[in-house]
Order: C-alpha cells, then structure tokens, then sequence
C-alpha cells in the first residue's frame, strides 16, 4: 500500500464544515464571524510518550484529546484538525485500530480531519488542532488575580498511578488498574468545561505535565503565587492514591487547573454541572510569588514537586 492509498483508505473523509478538505496543498477554514482562531500543536513519540504495545484505538483516541484539552483550556470549541505521521511501516490492522480511535473522538467534538502529512521512520504522531472562541473571550494563563480561588477539573493522579503500574512499581488489583489505565491511554479533553468558563474564570491551564508545574505557569503568566490545600489535591486522586507525588508531579491528566474571583463560586458550580465535570477548590492564588504547600490545619508540607520536563 503506498502513502496515498493509505491516506484514501484510513483518513480521508469528505469536508463538513472545512470549506477544503483532505486532498489539496492546503486545507481552507472559514472561521464564524466574530472568532479568533485558536491553534496548538501536540506531538507523540513512541517510547517517549506511549508504550510500543499499546491499542492503537487508544493511541488514536489520545493523541486527539491531548491538542482538544488545550483547546479546552483556551475555551474555544473544536473546528478541525491536521495530523502528520510517521510510521516504520505499512500495518494496515495498526492503522485501522489507529484511525478509528482518532476519528471517533474526532466526530464526538466535530472536529474534523483536514489534511496533513505521512512518511517513513519511527513511530510519531503530530497534530495540529484548530479551534474559534468569541473574540475577547479567550480563557488565557495570565489573568490570575490575588484573592482568586484555584481549582481542577475531575480527578489527579490516576495516568500516573496506571503508569507506575504498567511499569511494574505498584501493584494494583485488576479492576484499579484498568480504570487508572483507561485514565492514562483514553484521557477525556474537558472542552465542555472550558466553554462553560468562559467569562467566569480568570484563567487556565489543562494538567498535562504535572499541578504543580503546570499551575506554575499561571503563576507566572499572572506574576503572582498561591497557597495549596494539600488534603484536597489528594483528595482528587481516586482509589489507591496515596502519593501527593501522582497528583503534583504525575502529568497526563488532561484536567483543567483555572482560578475564578470568589465571587464566582456559584457560577463555577453552574459551569461544572453544566459541563457533568465535577470541579474541586484546592487554593487561592496570593500576591506573593511562589507556590506554598499546606494541609487542611495550615501546617505546611514540604517536598520536591516538580513537573515533566522533555529536557530536564
């Protein structure tokens, strides 16, 4: 099978929404009057970023959701998207597994395939998704203000506890393991949420590196710091978490972490229920930087919490 009957056979579907599809130089969007585009790119590598043995439906379904999470973030709503893709070689069983994880989530968000690119070499995954939000309306990292409360979207922890136990440093019963690993391969992007937030939050950030990093970032978009309940960060990790390790420093959870002005608390519950996310307070952000750990008596809790860093 050669690249473009590869590319007939597993991805290419005819354009919906897109003005121009698969199949020319380029692909045409036609943004809804009064958008903003909103664009980000994601990239998986085998062995770096997933196991070579994975399901490939899974791999699929997950290497959509991580670029729809950051559209989520931004509160924007899902338009299309472009994947380019190198495989080692021609498996058709893997590309059908593959295309149809990908493309089902695809159609569950609207968001369609546009084009891309495929070649030979080791197994990589790239996606570029796009997405419109009202113009003005676009939740961003930088709005944090002192006195704002801080919370995450559903639970923390499970992708890195399923991972530890894929790697054989944890045991966990079968039934643990396969929701925490469901958690790991299948994450739900929480685009719901983030519409929801839209005019309520004051910023955001979805949880792919780790909370304490990755709230670090609102922290420092915002030039401010922030005091952390500890007891309710754990209190996000469900059955058989018992590290703050997994919920701070794990990664892969494709949660949303944003802050709201306390007044907002109500309309917070409202955009949770709205979007069937469960939401959880953990903090306040605070005039000064930094981010200061304590538990539920205010005794502070001391540790190395860093996030996932492809460098460090």
């Amino acid at each position: 099978m050669g690249e473009f009957d590869l590319i007939e056979r597993f991805f290419k579907r005819p354009a919906r929404r897109a003005v121009l599809g698969v199949g020319d130089d380029c692909a045409l969007l036609q943004p809804t009057a009064g958008m903003q585009l909103a664009v980000s790119s994601d990239m998986l590598v085998e062995g770096r970023h997933f196991f070579a043995d994975v399901d490939p439906a899974a791999l699929g379904h997950k290497a959509l959701a991580v670029n729809l999470s950051d559209l989520a973030a931004c509160g924007a709503t899902p338009l299309a998207f472009t994947l380019a893709l190198a495989l080692p070689r021609v498996d058709e069983a893997w590309l059908q597994g593959f295309s149809t994880g990908l493309l089902a989530l695809a159609d569950a968000h609207g968001c369609e395939l546009v084009g891309g690119d495929t070649t030979q070499g080791p197994l990589n995954i790239c996606i570029t998704v796009f997405g419109e939000v009202p113009r003005g309306q676009a939740l961003l990292r930088s709005g944090a203000q002192p006195g704002d409360d801080i919370y995450v979207s559903g639970t923390l922890g499970d992708a890195r506890l399923a991972l530890e136990a894929l790697r054989g440093r944890v045991q966990l019963p079968d039934g643990e393991l396969a929701r925490a690993r469901a958690r790991l391969e299948r994450p739900e992007p929480r685009v719901a949420l983030g519409q929801a937030l839209r005019g309520i939050a004051s910023s955001a950030i979805d949880i792919s590196d780790g909370l304490a990093g990755d709230l670090g970032h609102i922290l420092k978009a915002s030039g401010v710091g922030a005091a952390l309940n500890t007891d309710a960060a754990l209190g996000l990790m469900g059955a058989g978490g018992k590290k703050l390790e997994y919920v701070l420093s794990g990664g892969d959870d494709y949660e949303l972490a944003f802050t709201a002005p306390q007044s907002a608390r109500q309309a917070v519950d409202a955009a949770g229920a709205q979007a069937g996310t469960p939401v959880t307070r953990i903090g306040q952000i605070q005039q000064q930087p930094g981010l200061r750990l304590a538990d539920a008596q205010g005794r502070p809790v001391e540790g190395n919490f860093r996030s996932f860093d492809h460098f460090a």
